[in-house]
């Protein structure tokens, strides 16, 4: 008995003939590459696209993130990352001082287990605002109960009446620095 082997282009196979007939062989499944990235990592090849708030800005965010409408603003999310942008009305623009007295005792009440870790006033190219650096507690998930602590960076911005507070939030130790930098600096107001 002669068996001969021979390779199926239009099948991708290798097939074995013996006696005329023909029997497939078991190709190899290759592994799935691991995750370069761990959650809550932005990859650094991201795509971001442009968001037009019916609020009267403007903000680039990650493409392909899920988005949801909240009160006076807009949330986007993807695993353990977070966006939120809201509109408020305002007398002045905010500064550390006044972020110290007024948003840090608020943000306080309404997060998890909030821990300020820095309070600046800043310039972005929207215009001059503060940045709030804290870490929290996540929401508990769902169905595990668990949670996760993030770290955050919230941004406050004013212009004619109206501030922009832009919230960064993503698992604690994620490499965001340069994302995040591109995010804030993204917001236009129109």
């Amino acid at each position: 008995m002669t068996v001969r082997y021979r390779i199926s282009a239009a099948l991708g196979v290798l097939l074995m003939v013996s006696s005329g007939a023909f029997a497939p062989a078991v190709a190899q499944k290759k592994l799935v590459a691991p995750e370069t990235n761990p959650p809550g990592d932005i990859p650094d090849n991201q795509v971001f696209v442009t968001y037009n708030s019916p609020d009267g800005f403007d903000l680039k965010v990650p493409e392909g993130w899920s988005r949801s409408a909240i009160d006076h603003g807009v949330r986007f999310f993807d695993k353990y990352d977070e966006i939120v942008a809201t509109v408020g009305i305002a007398n002045a623009a905010p500064t550390a001082s006044s972020a110290r007295a007024h948003e840090i005792p608020d943000l306080k009440t309404a997060e998890h287990a909030v821990k300020v870790t820095a309070v600046k006033d800043v310039r972005l190219a929207a215009g001059a605002g503060v940045r709030i650096s804290y870490v929290s507690s996540s929401a508990p998930n769902s169905v595990t109960s668990k949670q996760i602590r993030l770290e955050h960076e919230r941004f406050i911005l004013f212009k004619n009446g109206k501030a922009v507070t832009l919230d960064l939030a993503a698992p604690a130790g994620a490499d965001n620095v340069d994302q995040w930098q591109l995010i804030s600096n993204s917001l236009q107001w129109r």
